[in-house]
């Protein structure tokens, strides 16, 4: 007994320095760092909240809500914010680059692609300090599909990142409710289908379980979850009481986690710890509420699943995805797409973390519920990848197929970031444009020394596309034409 007292004097007192280091680093954190801009410190006070739901019922009521909020954007931000070569990479500055006001229509905004007789409606959700840009080019092909599809701006975000100091998960799961309700206005008894990226994967599943619960109706008819954030690290649990801090005089640095420039038009760079503390607290919800379905026995009701994720994601956990969701569900046609690393181009002993023995526990696993498509290397010599099959409940694989597409020189995985976007996309893709004058983030291969670039070399070393974006979207385009829940997978020609 004596030893485990002792013991737990000592776990005491390491715990009390661990957290009076960390208060210390925090309180210098609050005093240090580059200057605050206006799109830092900036309230945007027409953003919607959960509180406004009552006045704003419509999803006309919401656009025209963002109409007054882009307005007072320009007038606190914009106005405030120099122009000139010297601000040519700084979203803010009228005119730059980075501007995304001098692209039309701007796609940080909420956009509805509407179509006569809809065969169905999609409403699509993006990721954290993310935009509604991010889903456009899947939304676009679904419209050409017959689809009516709304790509929701989620509040406190397509503006600046200072407004993302006070959003809350609920602002953003009210405002995805009343996007729903309208498309099921627009398609009728038509099947509404959810895509997901991110956070907006989360929410996804907040909405379905809410339908579930009586909330909201209609019930999703199939999820589409793009590198859906299901676990995130646990210091994200700090991310609260760290963001409380940043709202005490003088310590408004503390409402960041990262402060950075802002050259990206459709995302923000700099990130609030407010917005990490929203992703845990809904993260850990969501978590529990699909937990506490299955053991009331109603696992079954949920609708169909289909999931996109690298194997490697310094954002989101990977494992999560499968233990606190696909494996806790019944098989219900849920399916599993993962992106290998590029296992021709990476020695394992440069690897700080090879997932190979999480992949190879999946391919081998007879209790999964789910089916589990591996897009990986044909062999470790080859740059070329195949599509490896195996279906729910199953321990081998019972397809295998070349797809005619190779890893691009020099990628060696896909990222958190890169999923949704194709590799002609003309901001993050592989091609840059032809005229040097447009603003171009995607592979940039170069050498030099460090400090030259206005732009990070670690941001520019996160790849920003994905090469295998055809898969992507033909598998999409498949399991809503040919019914939710059909496993398989398609050959991108």
């Amino acid at each position: 007994m004596r030893r485990l007292i002792k013991l737990a004097k000592w776990h005491v007192r390491w715990g009390v320095l661990a957290i009076v280091a960390a208060a210390a680093l925090v309180g210098f954190q609050g005093y240090s760092g580059p200057p605050l801009k206006p799109w830092h410190t900036e309230h945007l006070s027409a953003e919607f909240t959960a509180r406004k739901a009552d006045d704003v019922r419509t999803f006309d009521d919401y656009l025209a809500l963002e109409d007054r909020l882009f307005d007072q954007l320009r007038e606190e931000v914009y106005d405030a914010t120099e122009t000139g070569p010297a601000y040519a990479l700084v979203r803010y500055s009228s005119g730059s680059a980075a501007d995304p006001e001098s692209r039309q229509p701007n796609l940080n905004r909420s956009f509805e692609l509407r179509v006569n007789e809809a065969r169905g409606g999609i409403l699509l959700l993006h990721g954290m300090s993310d935009s509604p840009y991010s889903l456009r080019s899947l939304g676009t092909a679904l419209h050409e599909r017959g689809y009516w599809v709304l790509g929701l701006r989620l509040p406190g975000h397509g503006t600046a990142p200072s407004a993302l100091k006070r959003a809350s998960w609920q602002d953003m799961a009210a405002a995805v409710r009343l996007s729903m309700t309208h498309l099921a206005s627009r398609v009728g008894q038509k099947p509404i289908h959810v895509v997901g990226y991110s956070t907006g994967a989360t929410l996804a599943l907040d909405l379905t379980l809410d339908s579930l619960d009586g909330g909201i109706q209609p019930t999703p008819a199939s999820l589409v979850l793009i590198s859906p954030a299901i676990g995130i690290a646990r210091i994200a649990a700090l991310a609260g009481m760290q963001a409380a801090l940043g709202r005490l005089p003088g310590m408004g640095r503390l409402a960041w986690t990262q402060i950075v420039p802002e050259f990206d038009p459709y995302k923000y760079n700099s990130f609030t710890s407010n917005a990490g503390a929203q992703v845990h607290r809904l993260t850990r919800s969501v978590a529990g509420r699909v937990a506490d379905l299955v053991r009331s026995g109603r696992g079954s009701s949920m609708p169909p699943i289909l999931v996109f994720k690298s194997t490697v994601d310094a954002t989101v956990s990977t494992a999560a995805v499968v233990d606190r969701l696909l494996h806790r569900l019944p098989d219900n046609g849920n399916e599993l797409m993962l992106f290998d690393i590029n296992r021709s181009a990476v020695n394992s002993v440069l690897l700080v973390s090879d997932p190979g023995p999480f992949t190879d526990r999946l391919m081998t696993d007879a209790t999964l519920p789910f089916a589990v498509t591996l897009i990986t290397n044909r062999d470790l010599e080859s740059a070329a990848v195949v599509a490896r099959y195996k279906p729910p409940l199953s321990a081998k694989v019972t397809k295998t197929e070349a797809l005619n597409l190779d890893w691009p020189r020099g990628v060696i995985s896909l990222s958190h970031v890169a999923l949704p976007f194709s590799p002609h996309d003309p901001l993050y893709g592989e091609f840059p444009p032809d005229s040097t004058e447009v603003l171009y983030l995607g592979q940039i291969a170069i050498r030099g020394e460090r400090g030259l670039l206005r732009i990070s070399s670690d941001w520019l070393l996160r790849l920003r596309y994905n090469p295998f974006y055809t898969v992507l979207e033909a598998r999409v385009l498949e399991w809503l034409d040919n019914g939710v829940g059909q496993h398989g997978f398609t050959i991108a020609k």
